[in-house]
């Protein structure tokens, strides 16, 4: 499973900072991330933000204000936080947040094209696909 593999970095602490909207997580491996819950709600693993498969992603915008309402460990690999927006369906692994912690920079210049490729600023509103829903049967 995500965030178990033999020798990954595992949190050591892991810190919800509401008021400035970040994730503070260092890993036993000594890298110290903080990682903003809008990179976090953008990027979510979930299949309502990555689609069914490569090319579904869903651009999130408006989320620069989210903030994390509830923090839940998922095993000993994970947590699920739940957004302000009502968001609550990505599980963040290990693994995956040390991702988000690495390759922060890459990811919002990578939303920032594709912000600008789709011409939608990043505060603009969300807007939902007809007819389409992600949710469990």
């Amino acid at each position: 499973m995500a965030g178990l593999q033999t020798g990954a970095p595992t949190p050591t602490a892991l810190t919800v900072h509401s008021q400035s909207r970040i994730l503070e997580i260092t890993f036993s491996d000594g890298a110290h991330f903080r990682i903003p819950f809008e990179l976090m709600r953008i990027y979510s693993p979930s299949a309502e933000v990555q689609g069914h498969g490569p090319g579904q992603e869903i651009l999130q915008t408006g989320k620069r204000e989210v903030n994390v309402v509830e923090l839940e460990p998922i095993g000993n690999y994970a947590v699920k936080p739940v957004f302000s927006d009502g968001h609550e369906s990505g599980i963040f692994s290990w693994d995956y947040l040390y991702h988000l912690g690495v390759e922060e920079q890459r990811l919002w210049d990578d939303y920032n094209r594709r912000l600008q490729a789709a011409g939608v600023e990043r505060d603009a509103p969300m807007t939902t696909a007809a007819g389409h829903a992600c949710k469990s049967h």
